[in-house]
């Protein structure tokens, strides 16, 4: 049986998001699809504020608007049942109509919980995409909340810019890629624009956005971390 919980797609407002396709016959399972309730709502309004407030990503706010997101949090607690998650979305999103599921975030509350670790797991990550034939087809973005570029220090506030409530893998079709980069030209100049953005915010700014994790599974960024 797969580690992964499916949560949700995306809804335009967070309060609209239906409670998670668990097994509700336990007090643990009843327990554990609330909590995986709450890692979606602190995805959308990490989406929400940060992403789309600040833009970010000029291509997030058409496909969040449409619900055409989809959200999986997964369960698993080792790189060993993340990656048959991983396997699974990769799958289901390349199968499904893009109408109706264009991107995944496949979100891991109770893995990974430092960077490296993470940073690691990513070359496994897009060696299944390659076992899956996807490569392509499908790509593979990641954000994570103790996210650091290399050369910078950590409390540095551009490396919010990668920086997710939960490690996050986000499965992205690469015709949808293309077909944004091409309504939107600047796209090559989104990386430098984004560093700007968040030095004009600043450390106090980005925390008063409020978007960090809420989820007892994965701790919330520390200030330095924010």
């Amino acid at each position: 049986m797969s580690s992964s919980t499916t949560a949700a797609s995306a809804a335009p407002h967070s309060a609209d998001l239906p409670a998670p396709s668990a097994r509700l016959d336990t007090p643990t399972a009843a327990a554990d699809a609330a909590t995986d309730a709450i890692v979606v709502q602190d995805m959308v309004r990490w989406l929400e504020r940060a992403v789309i407030g600040l833009n970010l990503c000029p291509f997030a706010k058409g496909v969040h608007t449409k619900g055409q997101i989809h959200y999986a949090v997964s369960a698993a607690t080792d790189g060993r049942e993340l990656l048959q998650d991983l396997q699974r979305e990769l799958e289901a999103l390349a199968e499904a109509s893009p109408e109706k599921r264009d991107t995944t975030l496949l979100i891991a509350p109770r893995c990974m919980e430092y960077f490296l670790d993470f940073n690691d797991f990513l070359e496994l990550a897009d060696e299944m995409l390659d076992v899956l034939d996807l490569g392509g087809i499908l790509q593979i973005a990641s954000f994570h909340p103790q996210f650091q570029f290399d050369g910078t220090e950590v409390d540095d506030i551009t490396n919010a810019t990668n920086r997710a409530p939960y490690p996050t893998l986000h499965l992205i079709r690469e015709e949808s890629l293309d077909a944004a980069v091409e309504a939107f030209p600047e796209a090559e100049m989104i990386y430098e624009r984004n560093m700007e953005v968040l030095r004009e915010l600043g450390a106090v700014g980005w925390q008063a956005l409020d978007v960090g994790a809420r989820c007892p599974h994965h701790p919330k960024p520390t200030e330095e971390g924010a």
